[in-house]
């Protein structure tokens, strides 16, 4: 099957395997040839693991130091005349370059907020490493079904007390646009909280520690975003903003939870980056393509890969593991909230316009990294050409 992208609003319907596979090769090279980051966790679970952020945080302990990964995800396999999700192609592609290095890589496949799941990954923990040592928490989903009670919950992404009205980017027609968006009620915040606020990961951790299987010393962190005033209204201030402040609670709680292991529990604030979650949100697609021409001019850019990468070198791994505070909070957005690179955001933002918009700001390589997650736009991989849609894992766990 050939295999172009077809785009709708913030998703790509269509996604390639042999790009998805040099996605993740690209991302794996990199890593290799930075300096080896030494002591790092040899046991590392990733609760979102393909695609994003997740994805990368299994190439980085990989392909640095060794270490053993599962990654836990929900994505759809291929089907007749249909491609996988880009998530379930990264997947695959990750654990076949980690086994032919002769590293250890499983992937679990299935509902993560489920009860199902947890006790499927708690069963290969035990069976195949006894314990875990770091935990990464970076699950996005819009909707989530209550292990216990039953109930759907759905999130929703907007303001809370007032209408929102500012810039925004219509994709699909490459405009700047003036967006509108009605305030949430209770009943929407709530549910934003329940889906993409601390629970679950609350409910991982007690499960595996319940087992006794969490490692002396564990460390689990979760992924965030606060980024700057202009974003605010719908984000730091709206429902995913009420939504990251339970996840900082749930951090808290977690810590006081395995203090009898000596455990800890941190928040990583990442810089933004272009993405299908973040695609969803009004005002952050603009505001990410004037980013992305802002930092490359002032040498500061950097893509997942790299973010991670500094992550896990100057805060989970090695020395700096045993080192730090007692700060909830990592920040690893410094680079994007720089004076300098806020100072320069904010002249561009009232000025831009459809007729400017590709001067201004990086918008069409923010288009291209858009389909970069689909396994589109890359060099070398024939995209004319008949392309198996079956890559498949034969040991992966649903």
């Amino acid at each position: 099957m050939i295999i172009q992208p077809k785009v709708r609003g913030f998703v790509c319907i269509t996604a390639h395997p042999k790009g998805c596979e040099q996605h993740v090769l690209e991302e794996i090279d990199f890593v290799k040839n930075q300096k080896p980051i030494a002591g790092g966790p040899g046991r590392v679970l990733v609760i979102g693991g393909s695609t994003g952020y997740g994805l990368s945080s299994r190439i980085v302990p990989t392909f640095s130091w060794g270490a053993k990964t599962i990654g836990v995800f929900f994505e759809r396999p291929p089907a007749t005349e249909r491609p996988a999700t880009a998530g379930w192609y990264n997947s695959v592609a990750f654990k076949n370059a980690a086994e032919k290095h002769g590293y250890y890589a499983r992937n679990v496949n299935g509902d993560a907020f489920s009860d199902e799941i947890k006790t499927k990954v708690g069963d290969l923990i035990e069976n195949d490493w006894g314990q875990v040592d770091l935990i990464v928490y970076s699950l996005a989903s819009p909707r989530r079904k209550h292990p216990k009670t039953g109930v759907v919950y759905a999130s929703e992404i907007k303001p809370i007390g007032n209408v929102f009205k500012g810039k925004s980017i219509d994709t699909d027609r490459d405009m700047v646009i003036d967006a509108s968006i009605e305030p949430a009620t209770p009943e929407e915040i709530a549910g934003t909280v329940k889906v993409m606020g601390g629970e679950d990961w609350e409910m991982w951790i007690e499960y595996l520690h319940k087992r006794g299987l969490l490692a002396k010393g564990i460390r689990t962190v979760a992924y965030s975003y606060e980024g700057p005033n202009v974003t605010w209204p719908v984000y730091k201030n709206g429902t995913i903003g009420k939504a990251k402040e339970d996840l900082e609670r749930a951090g808290r709680a977690i810590t006081e939870h395995t203090r009898d292991i000596d455990g800890r529990a941190f928040v990583s604030f990442n810089k933004a980056v272009v993405s299908q979650a973040s695609a969803a949100i009004p005002v952050v697609p603009l505001y990410n393509s004037i980013l992305l021409k802002v930092m490359q001019e002032h040498g500061v850019h950097e893509d997942i890969i790299q973010q991670i990468f500094r992550l896990f070198a100057d805060h989970l791994a090695g020395a700096k593991r045993a080192e730090q505070s007692d700060a909830l909070r990592i920040r690893i957005d410094d680079l994007e909230l720089r004076p300098d690179v806020q100072k320069a955001v904010a002249e561009i933002w009232p000025r831009i316009t459809t007729e400017n918009l590709r001067d201004l700001s990086g918008f069409d390589a923010y288009k291209r990294e858009f389909l970069r997650l689909f396994g589109f736009e890359y060099d070398g991989v024939a995209y004319d050409a008949d392309v198996d849609l079956y890559v498949d894992d034969p040991d992966m766990i649903s």
